[in-house]
């Protein structure tokens, strides 16, 4: 792959087309041999290890394959690169700052006056239109690949390049009127709520009261002792790092025990401390097709049986995630890859559709 292609495909959208629904049992204690048999595929696909997360009503189970961090198989605390999933904190983190009155969904973005914020129509972007990916906006500055390390692409944008990129847009739709995805909306999202201070702002609104510990940007000694190395290609490649635009997620890290304590939250929002802020982002706000509806950060997509899934994937350079949940079957599942993955016109990233079939499956049993 080409430099320049590198970069428009690893750091644009990751939302994959839909799998059919498929039905098949699956036992609650058949649940570690089910796991092992996507883990499994996920290998076959070529990558070089994997973790996979499910919560199935009142069970949970976690487990790794392939090489992980010392030469032994990677387990629940093996700590990999999020990506976009990321969005889905950065959307609870907003919720939050709803619920408690300080900002409302349909509040204009507002930026430090040397931000000029884009605009094309009578109505300002939103932030309820940053979180469902309405804003018109491109999934990236215009300004981002200039310079860029393709093996690092967000690390050398900063604050003074936002600036400029962001007086360089005219939205391709009015706000509020269509969907496409955006890494810059949600980059400005974090910066809306809070400038300069995104990922300091998500440890104390959203992952520390989670009890989210490994889920940060910044990589403690700990962590990296037991991160994955990830691959492009099967070669490995670097991690992203990105201090500007990290609320979309280009420099997130997590693990799937994490990831399962964070979907069983959003299973049963009752037992979390974030009770209303849960339930504000999974309500859908914006249809965007038959087989999709957004709410803030979550899209939902139906499948076989009426049921509804809420998902999100993500990756970087060199990882792959995805997590789903349905609260109807009280099913979940995160699937955490060390490698990039890309999706094609007609076929979702391995990672994607390994998470979609296993949920079909545990919400048929």
């Amino acid at each position: 792959m080409d430099r320049r292609k590198f970069l428009a495909v690893a750091t644009a959208a990751t939302g994959a087309p839909l799998l059919s629904g498929r039905t098949a049992a699956a036992a609650g204690g058949r649940l570690p041999a089910l796991v092992r048999r996507y883990l499994d595929r996920a290998l076959d696909a070529g990558s070089p290890s994997a973790v996979c997360g499910v919560v199935h009503g009142a069970r949970t189970h976690v487990a790794g394959a392939g090489e992980g961090p010392g030469g032994s198989a990677p387990d629940g605390r093996t700590v990999f690169q999020l990506g976009s999933i990321t969005k889905t904190l950065t959307a609870t983190a907003l919720a939050r700052a709803v619920c408690a009155g300080t900002t409302r969904l349909d509040a204009p973005l507002v930026l430090p006056d040397r931000f000029p914020v884009p605009h094309k129509g009578p109505r300002r972007i939103t932030m309820v239109d940053l979180a469902t990916h309405t804003s018109g906006l491109p999934s990236l500055p215009p300004n981002l690949l200039a310079g860029a390390d393709p093996e690092d692409p967000y690390a050398h944008y900063t604050l003074d390049d936002l600036a400029t990129g962001l007086g360089e847009i005219t939205p391709a739709t009015e706000p509020g009127s269509s969907y496409a995805y955006s890494n810059l909306g949600f980059g400005l999202l974090g910066q809306a709520l809070a400038f300069d201070a995104v990922d300091t702002m998500l440890r104390r609104r959203v992952t520390s009261p989670l009890g989210l510990r490994d889920t940060t940007t910044a990589l403690r000694p700990d962590m990296a002792s037991r991160k994955a190395v990830g691959h492009l290609a099967g070669a490995p490649v670097p991690d992203w790092h990105d201090h500007v635009l990290s609320a979309a997620g280009s420099s997130m890290y997590s693990t799937a025990d994490d990831m399962v304590r964070y979907l069983r939250a959003q299973l049963h929002p009752a037992r979390s401390p974030l009770r209303a802020a849960i339930e504000l982002t999974q309500r859908p706000r914006f249809t965007a097709g038959d087989q999709l509806r957004v709410g803030l950060g979550w899209h939902l997509s139906p499948r076989s049986g009426g049921r509804t899934m809420t998902w999100h994937n993500g990756g970087t350079g060199g990882f792959s995630t995805c997590a789903a949940f349905n609260r109807e079957s009280g099913s979940a599942v995160v699937m955490m890859v060390n490698t990039y993955s890309e999706q094609t016109a007609t076929d979702p990233r391995p990672v994607d559709a390994l998470t979609f079939a296993l949920l079909d499956e545990l919400d048929a049993a």
